[in-house]
């Protein structure tokens, strides 16, 4: 199956426009990964999590198939970045302490790249994928965001979007003492860094190119009108599953 690229197209502004991700959340993964020699952060994109990886791994080896992401990447000494596909890389066999993939699983062959994982893993390793949902700001813009995400650029999500939806319960998890757990990312944002980041959807590309138009055109006046010139918090629901990859 070839793989799906929504990203190539956009991916400076991907790069500047996307989420970190918590403290919390690399606490608890540090908490049930004992080794620190090596991690592979697939689907890394343009390297948001293989650099944080970085501070606590020996080696972190961070693959995307979108060569224009990983030229946006932060370069950094024990971090390398290669184009790999997920479900086929060229890693020796019991390579890794930790396997992440954030906000990527759904553009996989989820069997394929869990076979994959585990021929790579150590024996116990960890593996967490997770992802993030809607975007959550007050009740007015909430709607508002809402109604664009399912009314207006709703049509244009690729089906493999419902696995974000429904926080991966249809891709099976092939691997023991399975966790989940929530986290939240919380960021101040202006009204335009918030248009910005809706801009990176991949629905929205997807408009643009099939219309020929700039669907935030319909809710860029009343989203400005609600958000005010003040700086407001912008919180994303992060879900996560991390379990051990015994061989």
């Amino acid at each position: 199956m070839q793989p799906l690229d929504r990203f190539s197209g956009h991916a400076a502004q991907y790069a500047q426009f996307r989420i970190t991700y918590p403290p919390a959340l690399y606490e608890f993964l540090l908490s049930i990964t004992p080794g620190r020699e090596a991690a592979w952060d697939c689907g890394t994109g343009n390297g948001q999590v293989a650099s944080d990886l970085a501070e606590y791994f020996a080696r972190v080896e961070a693959t995307d198939i979108s060569e224009q992401q990983l030229a946006q990447a932060a370069p950094k000494p024990n971090i390398n970045y290669r184009v790999s596909r997920a479900e086929q890389t060229p890693f020796a066999a019991d390579s890794f302490d930790l396997i992440t993939v954030a906000q990527a699983l759904h553009w996989f062959d989820a069997d394929a790249f869990h076979r994959e994982a585990r021929r790579v893993a150590r024996p116990g390793a960890t593996i967490a994928e997770w992802g993030y949902g809607l975007v959550q700001v007050n009740a007015d813009i909430d709607a508002l965001v809402q109604h664009f995400y399912t009314d207006i650029v709703g049509p244009y999500w690729d089906e493999n979007r419902r696995h974000i939806d429904d926080r991966f319960a249809r891709i099976p998890f092939p691997f023991v003492d399975m966790q989940l757990h929530d986290f939240e990312e919380r960021q101040s944002w202006d009204a335009e860094r918030f248009l910005r980041y809706l801009q990176t959807w991949s629905s929205v590309q997807r408009y643009r190119t099939e219309v020929g138009e700039e669907p935030l055109r319909q809710i860029e006046q009343p989203l400005r009108e609600l958000w005010g010139k003040d700086k407001r918090e912008v919180r994303f629901p992060i879900f996560l599953r991390a379990g051990k990859i015994h061989k």
